[in-house]
């Protein structure tokens, strides 16, 4: 083999070796890459079922229902933002500050039935705060008007109460 033939080679082998390398960085960032989604968004264009992804809203009134599963702590909750609704069943100790029409993000998947199934629910922290994603969900939705001030509490915003005729608007696939 000559030396022109060896570099050629030595060169084609660095290419594969990088492209390689390349794949398996692109493969591990689309694996790690978690989208947040509102229960509009998952209503309009949900993701397949086990795909993970955060889901943001404010917890429906009436909607808390806690139980035990297994002898741990279990929740059902309706996650909303205005426009529909998604069933979320969790199982854990839900943080101090969740309660009903107030914001939450939980991470999780969808199942085939269209619920969320939440591994992990956080709750915000204090009254003023409010996570960027569930902020820009209900600008979207119409319930807040930046131009008009600073968001309203939870508890004055949040007017969607579960209906009372007819079945809830639920989101799935």
């Amino acid at each position: 083999m000559t030396r022109k033939h060896r570099r050629l080679v030595l060169l084609l082998v660095c290419g594969v070796c990088l492209g390689t390398a390349t794949a398996l960085v692109l493969a591990a960032f689309r694996d790690n890459l978690v989208f947040f989604l509102s229960p509009a968004q998952v209503a309009q264009a949900a993701p397949p079922p086990g795909r993970d992804f955060r889901l943001g809203g404010l917890v429906e009134q009436g909607s808390v229902h806690r139980a035990t599963v297994d002898g741990h702590p279990a929740a059902a909750f309706t996650v909303t933002d205005g426009a529909a609704t998604v069933k979320v069943t969790y199982v854990g100790i839900l943080p101090d500050l969740f309660r009903e029409g107030q914001g939450v993000v939980t991470f999780g998947a969808l199942l085939p039935d269209g619920t969320f199934r939440a591994s992990e629910v956080l709750a915000k922290h204090d009254e003023t705060y409010m996570p960027k994603e569930v902020e820009e969900a209900l600008k979207k939705s119409g319930h807040w008007n930046p131009n008009a001030g600073p968001p309203p509490p939870a508890a004055t915003w949040n007017t969607l109460t579960p209906k009372q005729s007819g079945a809830p608007k639920q989101s799935g696939g």
